[in-house]
């Protein structure tokens, strides 16, 4: 990996539930429970997992729009050096904040609909106090071109666009200040299919322009393959495999990988398998299972399972798999990856 960009160890982020008369505090909901990932410069780390498994709770944690309940999130800024965001005061913020960007899931929700997309993005570089006057018009020019837009549409609202449009928007806004690292959260699942291609695309030529750092929330594996360096698999809160997109989808070490890469839908009808439906619902993050949160699902279970959490074990070249078992089941890969087949093409 090369050098660190953003570390983060031990995060989490528990939501208390109250109760009673006196609303007192009763339990939380782990949403996110003791997440380590590393973002390498000019790298794109996914993370993926079903709906509600804590990946966008993370990502709004990493960059604080959601305060860690624990952990260390740890970004080296080019200046001040490793940072503690989870730690960080308000001006330590606004000094790191230009470096570490979001785009967002929906991308009408995201631009308020009463300012014009020029002042959208242009927001940004006037609060920074980066750029006035005409060198600000001409930079919001530069960056609708850049992101594949014209620099006409500055003086249009957002509802003029359509929802590829409005994402590109968001792109540019998110790059106008030159950053590191960008969190894009669920960025193209809002989108049609053809347009999620050309998102992808674009997010692919900023980084190789920029040197730009992704760390990518997604459920879509087809686009996480197409994009990602290294993938981050997560369930119930937790960590349950890392490592490099050929590990993840070749060889997983984690069963719950396995059934995630087995619903990949595969457009070549002779490659096609049956598909390892798992059986029972994902547990309540409230009230998680003891030993490994994947037990009660695993078709791979022994009762060391229920009874002990399984450790975090490295099973070669850095494919970290948290499961007792690992490198020990037979489990499958993707049949084709993507790669292969853009390579054969």
């Amino acid at each position: 990996m090369t050098e660190p960009l953003l570390e983060v160890t031990g995060l989490k982020k528990h939501f208390p539930v109250r109760g009673g008369l006196l609303r007192r505090q009763v339990g939380a909901v782990k949403a996110v429970d003791g997440v380590d990932l590393t973002v390498g410069r000019g790298e794109t780390v996914a993370v993926v997992g079903e709906s509600g498994c804590g990946k966008s709770t993370t990502g709004r944690a990493i960059v604080r729009l959601e305060p860690p309940t624990a952990g260390e999130v740890v970004f080296h800024h080019r200046e001040l050096g490793p940072v503690h965001l989870e730690s960080a005061d308000a001006r330590t913020l606004r000094a790191v904040r230009p470096h570490l960007q979001m785009v967002f899931q929906d991308p009408f929700a995201s631009l308020d609909s009463r300012m014009t997309v020029g002042s959208a993005i242009a927001e940004p570089l006037v609060i920074n106090k980066v750029l006035s006057g005409r060198a600000l018009k001409d930079r919001i020019a530069e960056l609708l071109t850049l992101v594949g837009l014209r620099p006409e549409h500055a003086s249009r609202y957002p509802h003029a666009f359509s929802g590829g449009q409005r994402q590109r928007v968001g792109i540019a806004r998110a790059i106008a200040l030159d950053p590191d690292l960008i969190v894009c959260d669920e960025a193209v699942s809002a989108l049609d299919v053809s347009v999620q291609a050309q998102i992808l695309n674009l997010l692919q030529e900023l980084r190789r322009e920029m040197n730009l750092s992704y760390l990518f929330i997604s459920h879509d594996l087809a686009a996480v393959e197409h994009l990602a360096d290294r993938v981050v698999v997560m369930y119930v809160g937790r960590v349950v495999e890392n490592g490099s997109v050929e590990q993840i989808y070749t060889a997983p070490q984690h069963p719950y990988t396995e059934a995630l890469l087995a619903a990949v839908p595969q457009p070549d009808p002779r490659l096609r398998t049956r598909p390892k439906l798992l059986t029972g619902d994902v547990p309540s993050p409230a009230a998680p299972p003891g030993g490994c949160y994947f037990h009660p699902r695993c078709p791979y279970a022994q009762p060391v399972c229920a009874e002990q959490t399984p450790p975090v074990q490295d099973v070669g070249n850095g494919h970290r798999s948290a499961c007792h078992f690992a490198g020990t089941l037979p489990l499958s890969g993707a049949v084709v990856p993507a790669a292969s087949t853009r390579e054969a093409q």
